[in-house]
């Protein structure tokens, strides 16, 4: 487990609990504390609430809170690098957010089937192992992920199979 940005992400996410904000932790962080496998994130992907028509809502529309969630990371010491990709930076770390009511459409997956998780007082969500497949067997449609990722997708989904198949 890469304890480092698993650390940031529990300061971030108790930021974001003291404002009623229950984030979601995705990507290959996530992955790795569900599966106990290190898949060498190389960022911290976080889900908030925001609109569902995804990435067809207007950047500054697309992440409810999204003045809030700037200013705790900015307090933080990041600073929002790309507006569209809602990534900040603070030279470290990179962290990105993302729009968890697309999870529905998108992987077939209810926000409620979510798992719940508390550690050192933080609150948060994160997928299962058989989401997780859900969610990169349906990224793994999209060639620009595809080309930026290095077709990690398809890795993730060999090993996510012949664990669930077990």
């Amino acid at each position: 487990m890469n304890n480092i940005l698993f650390k940031e992400f529990i300061k971030v996410c108790k930021e974001l609990n003291k404002v009623e904000i229950k984030p979601t932790l995705m990507g290959s962080l996530g992955l790795e504390l569900v599966s106990n496998k290190e898949w060498n994130p190389s960022d911290i992907d976080i889900h908030v609430p925001g609109d569902r028509r995804g990435w067809e809502a207007p950047d500054e529309d697309r992440i409810y809170n999204f003045d809030v969630i700037n200013s705790i990371m900015n307090n933080l010491g990041f600073r929002l690098i790309d507006r569209h990709e809602h990534e900040f930076s603070n030279g470290i770390t990179n962290i990105e957010f993302g729009c968890i009511d697309t999870l529905p459409e998108f992987a077939n997956i209810s926000l409620s089937d979510l798992e719940e998780r508390n550690i050192n007082d933080a609150h948060f969500y994160v997928p299962c192992l058989n989401q997780y497949l859900n969610i990169y067997e349906a990224s793994s449609k999209d060639s620009y992920r595809n080309n930026n990722n290095n077709n990690k997708d398809f890795e993730k989904i060999l090993y996510l199979k012949s664990v669930l198949n077990k």
